[in-house]
């Protein structure tokens, strides 16, 4: 079944572009989290396309995070949505 329009795509393997997103945004989930990570390290993610694009970004940083930054049309801003702490096996859903 394939998701809604507008909804969230599959979960994929994260590649070295949402890697670069997650480095882009470490520093603001550092301070929404209150604690610095040596590891910051994407692991699987889910896209969606909407005036730019927002992306659910599982980090691996000891723990496991779910973020959720939007990315603008011209891709040079980068903006946290959410951040919330996860379970390694827990399913990439939209918060």
């Amino acid at each position: 079944m394939s998701d809604p329009v507008g909804g969230y795509g599959p979960t994929e393997d994260a590649t070295p572009e949402i890697q670069k997103i997650c480095d882009k945004v470490k520093t603001e989930v550092e301070k929404e989290t209150g604690k610095n990570s040596k590891e910051f390290r994407a692991i699987k993610y889910r896209s969606q396309v909407v005036n730019g694009a927002n992306f659910l970004i599982k980090v691996h940083v000891g723990d496991y995070l779910h973020i959720i930054v939007h990315v603008n049309l011209p891709g040079d801003e980068f903006s946290l949505s959410g951040v919330q702490q996860h379970a390694k096996d827990d399913p990439l859903e939209p918060f």
